[in-house]
């Protein structure tokens, strides 16, 4: 079972960039799906982006498109999620998760059974 530990969070300005970091262990990536999702105080959990680990191939929510990349670096075992233009409305915690098998453009959470712990993004007006 892989496990999943996210970085690169914290406190910055509107209109910076930011790379969060999904480092898998445990167990390599191959043959997972991988997402972000992110949660805003009081609001649910949403999709941001998946990856196949296999194909690259990726998937977006609408509201994320454009601002918001994903990639993967299968020498680091690890899932990026590049944010740029940050926008306050872009505060929240974000998880990686991952599921074995799964399909990266599967926007629900349940569809993923493996989370990170959550990394807070703060972004000041």
């Amino acid at each position: 079972q892989v496990q999943l530990v996210e970085s690169g969070g914290g406190l910055v300005q509107a209109g910076d960039s930011l790379r969060l970091s999904c480092a898998a262990s445990g167990h390599s990536f191959s043959s997972y799906a991988v997402a972000w999702f992110r949660q805003a105080p009081g609001k649910q959990r949403d999709f941001v982006a998946g990856i196949s680990w296999v194909s690259g191939s990726t998937y977006y929510a609408d509201s994320t498109k454009g601002r918001f990349t994903i990639s993967r670096d299968n020498a680091k075992n690890t899932v990026y999620l590049r944010v740029s233009s940050l926008k306050p409305e872009d505060t929240a915690v974000y998880y990686c998760a991952a599921a074995l098998r799964g399909q990266y453009y599967s926007t629900t959470s349940s569809s993923y059974t493996t989370w990170g712990q959550g990394t807070q993004v703060t972004v000041s007006s």
